[in-house]
């Protein structure tokens, strides 16, 4: 019987097939489109990122930024016009009171970069990091300030930067994803999964949250009375079946599909063993501080209890994890939303984190890794020199968002360490030395990994679109 090609089908096959992949190879050529496993535009001098995420906005000026101002403004009112054009989340800028800090700073490393009594340990990693003192976003609450700090707009449905760097690199991994999530948190992440999706990327480059507890990820173990061979089989008969639709259909979703199978598959073997920390040695069990005894808090706390292994454990997950050839680990903690019980709760929170993130770059350096590792440590915004006086607090104990001048730090893949980068005024309100955006931090992020971030697009309902959007200047001082 002779079959019959319809037209449709011989444009949809020419396109999909040989002339797609005759146009791919041509922008290819010309640069003007990335994919998986794409050639950077220039020498990469990071191959891998982990990106530690403290959801809520940390207190700049009393962990990276002294501020002995503060004490001696405590109290007293901000002059009007500092205040004129300001938005605030909750506070009553009105009667808003400046309000000091308890924290004392020394300088640590070779380089005497100041830094706060709450983080000795990132201290000891002094002349690894580069310090940016200088950052400042578009947004003043959460959800859009975090999609912005993790997709580079606060509109959800962006990929993520994760997402990009996969899409733009590819996996060095065929058992793991190239992007995996680790989250200990203990009032959970608002900007939720848009945080570590792939928007309008095709699905394969989303972030594969891994659980702290049992399976790795859900529905990857076989069911009750399944082998091996027949979920093999399963698989198998699965994949043909969409290869099948896929020849009718074209769509690069299906794609997406067999590969999420086949992932997962493979993930079966891999996941557990990258989860089973019995092979590391007591001294880095120690080092990152794994069954260390959580102190004490009155109160409660919004960034969790109990949470001191599962983050010290994350930490060494993400070093596990890009040993293994995952391209990308966010590791997320929250809350550091400290309206309130700041002076209680913020101690409590660095403990948390302190000794675990600075035995991450200590292990990273150790082994070789961190020279072509980059990790990011940062949130979405900071806090405010004014106390915290919404309406029903009865004592101010806490700070606002902040979004004009915040702290974040890198190290590693390129980035020079032993620096401060940007200064802020006397109460840490605005920037006044080499002001960072966002996304310049992207920028000059995609060009550690080797992309101009003006040319690493994606082509999505008749626009180019990129992580930087139309901004973004890559900053040299990072990495000079």
């Amino acid at each position: 019987m002779q079959s019959c090609l319809t037209r449709r089908k011989f444009l949809t096959h020419t396109a999909t097939g040989i002339g797609g992949l005759a146009l791919a190879n041509l922008l290819r050529g010309d640069g003007l489109l990335a994919g998986p496993a794409a050639q950077p535009h220039h020498q990469p001098q990071a191959k891998r990122c982990i990106y530690i995420y403290l959801e809520g906005g940390p207190s700049q000026m009393d962990l990276y930024d002294p501020k002995p101002t503060l004490n001696k403004l405590d109290g007293q009112a901000l002059p009007e016009s500092m205040l004129k054009n300001m938005r605030f989340a909750f506070l009553a800028k009105e009667s808003a009171r400046v309000m000091g800090s308890p924290r004392t700073f020394k300088r640590h490393g070779q380089c005497g970069m100041e830094l706060s009594d709450l983080i000795p340990h990132i201290g000891s990693i002094a002349d690894d990091i580069c310090l940016v003192r200088s950052m400042h976003t578009d947004q003043f609450n959460h959800v859009p300030g975090q999609l912005l700090m993790n997709t580079g707009s606060a509109i959800a449905g962006r990929p993520s930067v994760g997402s990009w760097l996969g899409y733009g690199l590819g996996s060095e991994s065929k058992n793991l994803p190239e992007f995996v999530v680790l989250v200990a948190a203990g009032r959970g992440i608002p900007g939720g999964s848009a945080s570590w999706s792939s928007g309008f990327l095709p699905s394969k480059y989303s972030g594969v949250l891994f659980r702290n507890e049992g399976a790795p990820v859900l529905n990857v173990d076989n069911p009750p009375g399944i082998t091996d061979e027949m979920q093999h089989r399963s698989i198998q008969g699965v994949t043909e079946l969409n290869a099948l639709r896929n020849e009718a259909i074209g769509d690069p979703e299906i794609d997406s599909r067999i590969a999420a199978y086949e992932l997962a598959y493979r993930m079966q073997m891999a996941a557990p063993e990258v989860m089973d920390l019995q092979g590391e040695s007591q001294e880095t069990l120690d080092l990152y501080g794994v069954d260390r005894n959580e102190p004490k808090i009155e109160g409660g706390n919004r960034g969790g209890i109990g949470l001191f292994g599962t983050f010290a454990r994350n930490c060494l997950m993400a070093r596990r994890l890009i040993e293994r050839g995952v391209r990308v680990v966010k590791l997320f903690h929250a809350s550091w939303d400290h309206h309130s019980r700041i002076n209680v709760e913020l101690p409590h929170n660095c403990a948390l984190v302190d000794q675990p993130i600075a035995a991450l770059i200590k292990d990273l350096k150790q082994r070789g890794l961190l020279e072509d590792t980059l990790v990011v440590c940062g949130s979405e915004f900071g806090r405010t020199a004014l106390g915290e006086n919404r309406p029903g607090f009865r004592v101010v104990t806490g700070r606002d968002h902040h979004p004009n001048a915040f702290s974040l730090w890198l190290a590693g893949g390129g980035i020079k360490g032993g620096q401060v980068i940007g200064e802020t005024d006397d109460i840490a309100w605005n920037v006044t030395k080499d002001p960072v955006h966002v996304h310049d931090l992207h920028a000059t992020i995609l060009h550690l990994f080797g992309f101009d971030h003006t040319k690493l697009t994606y082509r999505f309902r008749g626009r180019d679109f990129r992580l930087t959007d139309v901004a973004g200047e890559v900053v040299p001082k990072f990495f000079g």
